[in-house]
């Protein structure tokens, strides 16, 4: 991989981190209680999942950088929902429900 489209990624996921949302700070908070050994297996899961969106996020965003995105994206999603895989961040999902469209 090129090193300028490796650290254009890895400055991606940096910003993605430092979003101040309230679920990345609850995340942050719990990772560091983990290292000191005060965080509950409960509280891991939640900061899992957190995390786990965060790299769904990030996922789509190197889905367009491929070539052929248009066609390949779909083809993508379409394979894994297929193999029962979830790429779709839950933000989205939930942008994709009518309540909450933009008009």
């Amino acid at each position: 991989m090129n090193t300028d489209k490796l650290k254009q990624n890895l400055l991606k996921l940096k910003d993605l981190f430092l979003e101040e949302t309230e679920e990345n700070k609850k995340m942050l908070d719990i990772y560091i209680s983990y290292l000191e050994g005060d965080a509950s297996e409960d509280d891991i899961r939640i900061a899992n999942k957190q995390l786990k969106q965060i790299f769904k996020s990030l996922g789509l965003g190197m889905l367009v950088v491929l070539p052929f995105s248009p066609i390949s994206i779909p083809y993508i999603l379409k394979k894994a929902k297929e193999y029962d895989i979830d790429l779709i961040p839950d933000w989205y999902k939930a942008l994709s429900k009518d309540k909450d469209r933009l008009e």
